[in-house]
């Protein structure tokens, strides 16, 4: 990851494995797990290079669990550079109602919810962060509380509607796609940009900082170009 271009807020970089076709899940929307070995290491690296790592409640429902570090030397690089042996899962959900049975919630993680409801409890959060703007959340303010906080580099792991919001709002700054060697079709199948989409005209463009061919996988790294 770069260091942040922009102050106050974090540097955000979106990190997923897509189908050959485009996808993300397949049309029931089941957990994916068609990455490889070596996609697992590339996502591992990323949640290292990160002070928090964001993403959907759909995304924990179906996962059920946070993407830690395991690797010791990953872990060891951390505290060598001052920071945590993990960094903060950041969950966002509007009503903030979760299993308390997932595994999520006995991981030994810091754990943070972005909601816009703010007038409940969220037990087995540690941190709330709860901003709305017109009934939705307010993510601008959102990322300027995370940056205070000290997130100064995030990983977005999904879903699809959290990062077209994010997107929209143009707080995302790069990706990293694994092309998946498989086709999972559907026309109702998850893509990694959910939500009312973009106008040809409008659409955010990307400059292609790296290709790298792994195996059968290819890892593909972009910057996304500011809007003019």
């Amino acid at each position: 990851m770069h260091e942040p271009n922009i102050s106050q807020r974090p540097h955000t970089t979106v990190v997923l494995a897509i189908s050959a076709d485009g996808k993300i899940s397949d049309q029931w929307r089941s957990h994916p797990q068609f990455g490889s070995a070596n996609d697992y290491a590339h996502l591992e690296q990323q949640v290292a290079a990160a002070d928090g790592v964001l993403f959907g409640a759909a995304t924990l429902r179906a996962g059920g669990s946070a993407m830690r570090v395991l690797q010791p030397e990953l872990i060891a690089s951390r505290v060598g550079a001052g920071k945590p042996p993990q960094p903060v899962q950041i969950v966002c959900s509007r009503i903030g109602k979760f299993d308390p049975q997932l595994t999520f919630f006995r991981q030994p993680v810091p754990r943070w919810l972005v909601t816009s409801q703010s007038e409940q409890e969220y037990p087995g959060f540690d941190q709330v962060l709860a901003f709305t703007v017109n009934g939705e959340i307010d993510w601008r303010s959102a990322f300027r509380q995370m940056f205070d906080l000290g997130v100064k580099q995030l990983a977005v792991l999904g879903g699809g509607e959290l990062i077209s919001s994010l997107l929209h709002l143009g707080l995302i700054d790069e990706l990293w796609l694994t092309v998946c060697p498989i086709l999972l079709g559907g026309a109702t199948a998850p893509t990694p940009i959910g939500g009312e989409g973009f106008l040809e005209s409008a659409a955010p463009r990307l400059q292609l900082l790296e290709v790298k061919p792994v195996d059968q996988e290819v890892f593909l790294h972009y910057r996304v170009q500011p809007q003019t």
